[in-house]
């Protein structure tokens, strides 16, 4: 049993999702692990027309990703993700990336 603003809830509070496995692969796609225990496989090329990730085009620099508290990063910081985009919109894999 846990509170939250005044109200009463059953159960345990569920842990904020985050990323603690990245791997860049070919193609834009990242193989990513959750703290949930699950991995996903997320296809990036759909986002690359954004501006916001237009620097990813870059393979090199897409391939600099890392985690910063829980979300994958790039540019030291200035490009990220948040987790739950990953895991809702990837695909579910299992066992390690295979590059």
């Amino acid at each position: 049993m846990y509170i939250e603003n005044g109200i009463v809830y059953a159960g345990e509070r569920a842990k904020p999702l985050e990323v603690c496995g990245v791997k860049p692969l070919d193609n834009y796609n990242l193989w990513v692990r959750f703290n949930n225990g699950e991995t996903r496989m997320f296809d990036f090329t759909s986002l690359l027309s954004a501006p916001a990730f237009a620097p990813l085009r870059d393979i090199e620099i897409f391939k600099g990703v890392y985690i910063d508290y829980g979300c994958p990063v790039w540019n030291d910081g200035d490009i990220d993700i948040a987790p739950e985009y990953l895991y809702e919109n990837g695909n579910v894999v299992g066992g390690e990336a295979n590059a």
